[in-house]
């Protein structure tokens, strides 16, 4: 700050003992800095530095103005780069929260083209398929697929549908039939997901007519990799986002499984703390994943 400049420059000749050296580190001259502290000294009313042809020393009162004044300069610096950090949307850290599957499959080619466009921001991401208190868990967004939310005390930002498959590897249908419809699915070979023990539910539309089907609990997990992993070694049926099928169903790992009935799409959002205006930062990561969907995903953006 440039009222604090006399106290600065006192004491940068205090630490160096040196008015030559202090010009140096300020890029002033030595007649600037001599007049400056000249100047201090004659608004305190007090010498502050006694000069020799040696060195420079401080007097009783320089000490004193020096031990009152570096603590509160070096505090008053700190609160300014906090906010510096804090407001400008390209530098700083942020921390994100995404699911597991979502974040090993979209977030490395994200994460190198942002850090390659912001290289001065720092990212801590944690991957986790629960939904986070993001109040209490020290997050700055989470990424969420999801359905539509209705979490009202947090602020949602839906980015873009997507769509749900069910799939299952070629090799399930040489020991079972191919199902036609929903009620031919076997729940025991329905792979169930969800944090808790209960069975998943599967909501299939074909025109007007819904059906929904319970997945079994002979197998049920919590990460959707491991369910798909074990669907593609032909242990079941599973109901996955298409992101996380794409590649599979493209190589024929697994096929369609009721191809001609549509599931519910999800949700993919941004879930942000209660927040009165988006951080410059937060904003800044947000509006480039959307960017990047946009870009680089078949995903269906729509209100």
């Amino acid at each position: 700050m440039q009222d604090l400049k006399p106290i600065r420059v006192f004491l940068e000749v205090a630490k160096l003992q040196s008015f030559a050296a202090a010009a140096r580190t300020l890029r002033l001259t030595p007649a600037s800095v001599t007049r400056i502290v000249a100047r201090l000294e004659e608004d305190l009313g007090q010498q502050l530095l006694v000069r020799t042809t040696r060195q420079v020393s401080l007097t009783s009162a320089g000490a004193l103005v020096a031990s009152r004044y570096r603590p509160l300069v070096e505090a008053l610096d700190r609160v300014s780069d906090d906010l510096n950090r804090e407001l400008q949307p390209f530098h700083g850290r942020i921390a994100i929260n995404a699911p597991v599957s979502f974040g090993l499959r979209l977030l490395p080619p994200l994460l190198d083209r942002f850090t390659l466009a912001y290289p001065n921001v720092d990212l801590t991401i944690q991957l986790t398929d629960r939904l986070v208190d993001i109040v209490t868990e020290s997050c700055d967004l989470s990424i969420r697929l999801s359905r539509p939310p209705v979490d009202r005390s947090t602020i949602w930002r839906k980015l873009c549908k997507v769509p749900l498959r069910a799939v299952a590897s070629p090799r399930l249908f040489e020991r079972h039939p191919l199902p036609r419809t929903p009620d031919d699915l076997n729940p025991r070979l329905c792979l169930s997901y969800g944090a808790e023990e209960s069975p998943e539910a599967w909501q299939f539309r074909k025109g007007a007519v819904t059906q929904t089907v319970f997945a079994g609990t002979a197998i049920h997990s919590n990460n959707g990799d491991l369910l798909y992993e074990m669907a593609r070694a032909g242990a079941g049926i599973v109901v996955l986002p298409e992101f996380h099928v794409a590649e599979g169903l493209g190589r024929g790992d697994v096929v369609p499984v009721l191809a001609d009935w549509s599931l519910p799409h999800l949700w993919l959002s941004l879930y942000y703390p209660p927040y009165e205006a988006l951080p410059p930062l937060v904003a800044t990561f947000s509006d480039f994943l959307e960017a990047f969907l946009g870009d680089v995903t078949g995903f269906e953006f729509s209100g």
